[in-house]
């Protein structure tokens, strides 16, 4: 159990892009959890992630309304990741909640976050025990996860996302980590401390359109691969150990039926083109799987920052 002698700070981590149709009911949850909760110092910090709507100016009008509201302006969209960890070196307290703005992760879970957190763990995850998406975005996140726990070279829990709180040491550690291509849930694992647990219902979204695209989610996955995996490369050996068995092996046969005088039936071009086609494709995978990684070390390379501020956090 946490002792503290004045009331914890909490701050909320929500970055925002294009969603002034759901930003009103936002605020109004928030707050009334907030004020359910007076005996916790609250602070909410929405990082526009270069919004082309209202979303900027709803937000500016909220902090001057409720000073446990602030905004924190990026130039551009650098994508929510980015976004997500401008706010995690911007904000301040004890402890940080992350979340989404689109409310499918309802803000009434935060209080049992933070009782976890006052319990003692340094990272807490919430687990969806439930989602209400549906189609294609509902079967590729099933799959998702069903299979990065599988390729994953160290555990990371499945049916977790940005929802969750981490400890004041939690993320400076986490900001500590200087890499471009960030995968939150695997990150929030891979620093460690001491975790627990709570389970809830992921509701539909408030309001509006979802803003992370197929396309997005896609290269969001395949970061949390490429960052937290090396079974592809090893896929790319194996399959080459194979196929160099199978040459070497079909060379073999053919060889002992020349010596023992057995006629060898000449080679069809159908069976050309096949093998052809066949290894030319595996060589081409493996260029894409090469070539992904060695993306993600010309982008660490350059060393480009991850955001620019457009204007700090408007003060009480």
């Amino acid at each position: 159990m946490r002792r503290f002698t004045v009331p914890p700070a909490v701050g909320i981590v929500i970055p925002v892009f294009n969603e002034e149709a759901v930003l009103p009911e936002l605020f109004q949850r928030l707050a009334a959890v907030f004020d359910a909760h007076p005996d916790v110092k609250w602070a909410a910090l929405l990082v526009n992630d270069g919004s082309r709507d209202q979303t900027a100016a709803l937000v500016r009008r909220q902090a001057a309304a409720d000073p446990r509201f602030k905004l924190l302006e990026l130039t551009r969209n650098f994508g929510f990741q980015a976004a997500l960890a401008a706010g995690l070196a911007e904000a301040g307290g004890d402890a940080l909640v992350t979340m989404d703005a689109d409310l499918q992760d309802p803000p009434e879970i935060i209080p049992a976050l933070v009782a976890s957190w006052r319990e003692g763990a340094d990272v807490v995850r919430a687990v969806r025990r439930s989602r209400q998406e549906t189609g294609p975005r509902r079967f590729g996140m099933d799959l998702f996860h069903g299979l990065f726990g599988r390729v994953a070279d160290f555990p990371i829990e499945a049916n977790t996302g940005t929802f969750g709180l981490m400890d004041r040491a939690a993320v400076d550690a986490l900001n500590r980590l200087p890499e471009r291509h960030r995968f939150f849930p695997g990150l929030r694992t891979w620093v460690g401390f001491t975790s627990g647990e709570v389970l809830y219902d992921r509701h539909q979204r408030a309001a509006g359109q979802p803003q992370q695209t197929m396309g997005k989610l896609v290269r969001y996955a395949l970061d949390g691969v490429f960052s937290f995996s090396y079974l592809p490369l090893r896929l790319l050996t194996y399959v080459g150990i194979f196929i160099s068995g199978l040459g070497f092996a079909v060379g073999l046969f053919f060889i002992i039926r020349r010596l023992l005088g057995v006629e060898v039936a000449q080679t069809g071009f159908t069976t050309l083109v096949t093998l052809v086609l066949f290894i030319g494709g595996v060589q081409l995978i493996g260029i894409g799987v090469l070539g992904e990684y060695l993306g993600r070390i010309y982008d660490e390379v350059k060393q480009r920052p991850l955001y620019v501020v457009r204007r700090e956090p408007r003060q009480p």
